[in-house]
C-alpha cells in the first residue's frame, strides 16, 4: 500500500507530492486539476511503465499514433505521441525532464522520493553496440544492446537513435521509436505488475466483467458481488453472464420473485454500475482500484452503502482505492461511513486545486472532513 507518493513531469502533473495516503482515498477538485490524471499515474505506478497499458492511454485521450501523418517520419509520428505524457509535452533528454513517480521515505534528513520504487520514463539518445558476453568472449554469439549518450559531442560519433527509456531503481528498458508500431515489442514493464483495476466514468464492459466474474466463480468472492446488488434490488439471487452472439457475453440476474432470468442492462445503469464496481474490488487482493468519477449511474440514496461495501472489503482484501467525484452526495456518504466509528483511520479525502498551472493538494482527515461538513466548508 502507498503510505505516499511523488509525481513529477506527467501530464498537468508538473510536481506533486502526497505525504500522507489512506486505505480509501477521495480525491476531489474542479475540472482541469489532475484527478484523473493522478489515478492514471498511480495506474502507470501499479503496472511498472506496462507499455500496453501506456498506449490504452493515448488512445483514450487520442492521442495514438497515426503512420503517415502529415508526410512525418514514423520517429517525430511516435515522439509527438509520447509527448503527451509529459508535462507541457515537452521532449527532452535530460533526467530533470523525465516522468517520475514513486513513493515518499523518512530519512534522517526529511522527506525524499526512493530512487529504488520510483518509475522513470524518459526520451533518450542511443545507439546500438554490439558486444560479446565476457563468459563467452571467444566462441559466444555477438549480441546487441542500447547505449544510452548522454552529451552532444558523443552523439557526434554514432548513428543515434531517439528511443524512450524506462527505469526502475537499477533496472531500464528501452524501447526504439523508429518502428510504426513500438507498443506491438511487447514490453510489458520492468518486474511483476502490481494488481490494479482502472474503472472510467463511464465503464461498464460487459466482456471485461465477465472475465473478471470468472476469476471469481464458485469462490467465496461471489457473495460479496450478490450482497452489492442487494443495494438496489434487494431480491438479488444469483448472477451469470451468458453468450448473446460471437464473442459478446451479458451479465443476466435472477431473483427469488420471478422464475425468469433477467437481462441486467434491462435493470438499470446503477446496478450494472455497482457489478463493474464490485467486481473490479474483488479482483484486486493486494493492489489497486482506481475509480473515475464514482457518482457515475448512483442516485445519492444508495452511495453510503456502497461506500460501507467497499470500506469492508479494502481491509479483507488488502486493497487501496483512489476514487475522483464532483458529487457533494458522494462526499457525504464516504463521510458518514468515514465517521462511524469502524473506519476512522482507513480514509482520507484530498482535494486539488490548479493554482495559475500549478496542482497543489489539500487533505482532510476523517475528523477534519466532519468538521468542514457541519460548518459547510467546500471541499470538492
Amino acid at each position: 500500500m502507498l503510505d505516499s507518493i511523488d509525481i513529477k513531469n506527467y501530464r498537468t502533473l508538473k510536481d506533486l507530492r502526497l505525504t500522507s495516503l489512506g486505505r480509501v482515498n477521495l480525491i476531489t477538485g474542479k475540472n482541469n486539476t489532475g484527478k484523473s490524471t493522478l489515478l492514471e499515474a498511480i495506474a502507470i505506478y501499479a503496472s511498472k511503465a506496462d507499455l500496453n497499458f501506456l498506449f490504452q492511454l493515448l488512445k483514450e485521450r487520442g492521442e495514438n499514433f497515426r503512420p503517415g501523418e502529415n508526410n512525418k517520419n514514423i520517429t517525430e509520428i511516435n515522439v509527438k505521441a509520447l509527448a503527451s505524457l509529459f508535462s507541457d509535452r515537452k521532449v527532452g533528454f535530460e533526467q530533470k525532464d523525465a516522468i517520475t513517480i514513486g513513493s515518499v521515505e523518512k530519512t534522517l534528513f526529511g522527506d525524499e522520493k526512493s530512487a529504488e520504487n520510483s518509475i522513470s520514463i524518459r526520451f533518450v539518445k542511443y545507439f546500438d553496440e554490439s558486444f560479446t558476453p565476457l563468459e563467452n568472449e571467444s566462441t559466444g554469439p555477438t549480441r546487441r544492446r542500447r547505449t544510452i549518450i548522454e552529451n552532444e559531442f558523443d552523439a557526434l560519433m554514432v548513428d543515434l537513435k531517439i528511443g524512450l527509456e524506462f527505469r526502475l531503481g537499477n533496472l531500464n528498458y528501452i524501447i526504439s521509436l523508429d518502428e510504426e508500431r513500438p507498443f506491438r515489442l511487447g514490453f510489458r514493464g520492468l518486474g511483476s505488475n502490481t494488481g490494479f483495476q482502472f474503472i472510467r466514468p463511464r465503464n461498464i464492459d460487459s466482456e471485461m466483467n465477465g472475465k473478471l466474474w470468472d476469476k471469481i466463480t464458485l469462490s467465496e468472492l461471489e457473495k460479496f458481488v450478490i450482497e452489492a446488488l442487494k443495494i438496489i434490488e434487494t431480491n438479488t439471487e444469483r448472477i451469470a453472464f451468458i453468450e448473446e452472439g460471437p464473442r459478446e457475453r451479458i451479465p443476466v440476474i435472477k431473483v427469488t420473485t420471478s422464475n425468469s432470468v433477467l437481462p441486467l442492462k434491462s435493470m438499470g445503469d446503477g446496478i450494472n454500475r455497482i457489478l463493474t464496481i464490485i467486481l473490479a474490488l474483488v479482483n484486486s487482493a493486494n493492489g489497486f482500484l482506481l475509480i473515475d468519477e464514482f457518482e457515475n449511474g448512483l442516485h445519492y440514496s444508495i452511495q453510503k452503502k456502497l461506500w460501507k461495501i467497499i470500506f469492508y472489503l479494502t481491509q479483507l482484501l488488502n486493497v487501496q482505492v483512489f476514487v475522483t467525484t464532483h458529487s457533494e452526495d458522494c462526499i457525504s456518504g464516504f463521510e458518514d461511513v468515514l465517521n462511524s466509528g469502524e473506519y476512522t483511520l482507513a480514509g482520507k479525502l484530498i482535494r486539488l486545486d490548479n493554482d495559475n498551472g500549478t496542482i497543489k493538494q489539500v487533505e482532510f482527515s476523517a475528523k477534519e472532513l466532519q468538521i468542514a461538513s457541519q460548518q459547510n466548508i467546500e471541499t470538492r
